[in-house]
């Protein structure tokens, strides 16, 4: 028996891609070089940022240094533990940092150019620190404050809400 074939193709359904998610960032500062006037003056230091679940930790570097006013670059990582130097966690770091030549720290989770938000698994509520410039120790408090599974259109990361100065990179401690 054949089977009887018609000139009629089926249309292939469309496939919808899924639209990454956009999460909401609250990013504070809770370390580094401070001056105790600017602390008295900004007693918190914070930015809203907005990115999508399709962007990097690179690209949230890139926000948060231009958040806070920053003007020169430095090494950083991502730490997703309970508190910052939590070697047990999750670490995503630099490219330059993902092999180590003394063999003396742990593996990293991973790298900031090829993580992204989506991959990371985040909730509402959930913490965790970015830390810039090994020498300063600029620590960021990151709280996840929303995530939407839809991301509107325009350019992202953004900076949404400032709230306090950004303190200069390298404050001038004799001018106390």
């Amino acid at each position: 028996m054949t089977r009887k074939t018609t000139s009629k193709a089926r249309a292939a359904k469309p496939v919808k891609k899924s639209q990454p998610r956009l999460y909401t960032l609250e990013v504070s500062l809770v370390g580094g070089p401070v001056t105790e006037e600017f602390a008295d003056e900004n007693p918190e230091v914070s930015r809203t940022i907005e990115i999508r679940g399709d962007q990097t930790l690179e690209d949230l570097h890139f926000a948060i240094y231009d958040a806070y006013d920053r003007d020169d670059e430095h090494m950083y990582e991502f730490q997703f533990g309970k508190k910052p130097m939590d070697r047990k966690a999750p670490t995503y770091v630099m490219s330059i940092a993902m092999e180590d030549p003394f063999g003396d720290i742990d593996v990293p989770s991973g790298c900031v150019d090829e993580t992204t938000l989506d991959s990371l698994e985040l909730a509402p509520r959930r913490q965790f620190f970015y830390w810039f410039d090994f020498g300063d120790d600029w620590w960021h408090k990151i709280k996840v404050v929303a995530i939407s599974d839809e991301s509107p259109a325009g350019k992202f990361p953004r900076v949404t809400q400032r709230i306090g100065k950004s303190p200069p990179q390298y404050p001038d401690f004799d001018e106390e």
